[in-house]
């Protein structure tokens, strides 16, 4: 009889032990579960037209527009955590490579917008060597219209009006670099 109590207790031992190995602990949920919270304030962050793009399930997106409209701060803060259950029963997977594409996508974006505004403010202040690179990149370029925006540019600077020549050779350069992208 001592015999079966010790095999049926080593059992039972051994089943507990496959038991907890196969079941996350606790802190392994909640961690999961704060990071479907962190991905539902992700999508709120995003744009409208972002979010109808990452085709999400009726539910999921009727949380997150009901979330877009609430202005009270525990009516939303309860949204998100409702969001983050939601996203717990789905595969979210998708999800996330597609936020990390629009992230990816902005600071692309973001980087492009600042060589724009370096190139400018180098032509402002003179440096031809700008204008030789601009020119290599983009050979459509007319000489005449960029050299009598940097002119104008400088004449404004010097006399401390509004930067309207600027955000004129701004636009002409945004839009060769629109240009050589669609080409």
């Amino acid at each position: 009889m001592n015999r079966m109590a010790n095999k049926n207790a080593d059992n039972h031992a051994d089943n507990k032990n496959v038991q907890a190995e196969t079941l996350p602990s606790k802190t392994r949920l909640k961690q999961e579960a704060h990071q479907q919270v962190k991905l539902g304030e992700a999508i709120l962050a995003l744009k409208k037209d972002e979010i109808a793009a990452l085709n999400l399930p009726d539910e999921l997106n009727q949380a997150v527009y009901t979330a877009l409209k609430i202005k009270s701060n525990s009516g939303l803060k309860r949204q998100r955590l409702y969001i983050g259950k939601l996203l717990r029963n789905i595969d979210h997977q998708q999800i996330e490579q597609h936020l990390n594409k629009i992230k990816h996508q902005h600071d692309t974006n973001t980087a492009a917008f600042k060589r724009l505004e370096s190139w400018r403010d180098r032509l402002i202040e003179g440096d031809k060597q700008v204008l030789t690179e601009i020119i290599q990149h983009n050979p459509s370029v007319n000489r005449q219209q960029i050299n009598q925006l940097i002119r104008r540019a400088r004449q404004e600077q010097e006399k401390a009006r509004p930067p309207a020549a600027a955000r004129k050779l701004f636009h002409y350069l945004q839009t060769l670099k629109n240009e050589q992208a669609d080409a």
